[in-house]
């Protein structure tokens, strides 16, 4: 299930897959995939399975399917380090869907050679971008221009929830303030920051396949 989000008249779409589609000029928003982190962990000698390392794939997959994007922006940290073999899968991936634009706004996680971005056709931002009325960048801003809405990935924002006794449940989250939105990350193993929203400010947690409005 997703939901919508307006930025002004522009309509966001959130998708449970944590990602934002934004409808008019047919650009998916995708924000630390971290590719590649499984595989640093493991080279590190920490346990972990290999299985997100599809899941993350795969969800891409499925949203190129279902939406078909003129454009899709990483939002930086979109490798998580130095080159695996997971990057070679990942531009499999891209060669599949040519009529699609994809494009990295760097992130400081995304430490690779001008070659291998090149080699899968990836068009590199090494600075924020500015489409419309939108600023697209990695960090969040510290000061965001008048008339313009900051749109960031980076800190991995997630809210607690707490029931009826003392257990609490920490989610990742769309976060939206008065002038700037924070993504949730794409990729699994990343961690969250819990965020404390202000009054008027909009969250949407991902929970069993939903986006839900707090």
């Amino acid at each position: 299930m997703i939901e919508e989000f307006f930025v002004g008249d522009k309509k966001l779409v959130l998708f449970p897959e944590k990602a934002v589609f934004w409808e008019s000029l047919r650009i998916l928003l995708i924000s630390d995939m971290h590719l590649g982190k499984i595989n640093h962990f493991r080279r590190s000698g920490i346990p972990v399975p290999h299985k997100p390392n599809d899941e993350n794939i795969e969800r891409l997959i499925a949203l190129l399917q279902c939406i078909n994007p003129e454009r899709v922006m990483f939002m930086g940290d979109l490798f998580h380090s130095h080159y695996n073999p997971e990057w070679e899968v990942f531009g499999q991936v891209l060669r599949y869907f040519p009529a699609i634009s994809f494009e990295l706004v760097q992130g400081n996680h995304d430490i690779m050679s001008d070659y291998q971005y090149q080699k899968h056709q990836l068009v590199v931002h090494n600075e924020p971008i500015c489409i419309d009325d939108f600023i697209l960048s990695h960090e969040p801003l510290e000061a965001v221009p008048a008339g313009k809405y900051n749109i960031a990935g980076h800190i991995h924002p997630g809210v607690k929830l707490r029931g009826k006794g003392r257990q609490g449940l920490r989610l990742p989250c769309f976060y939206f303030g008065a002038q700037q939105a924070l993504l949730p990350a794409f990729g699994e193993f990343t961690g969250m920051h819990m965020i404390k929203p202000l009054a008027n400010d909009q969250v949407f947690v991902i929970v069993e396949g939903k986006v839900i409005k707090l």
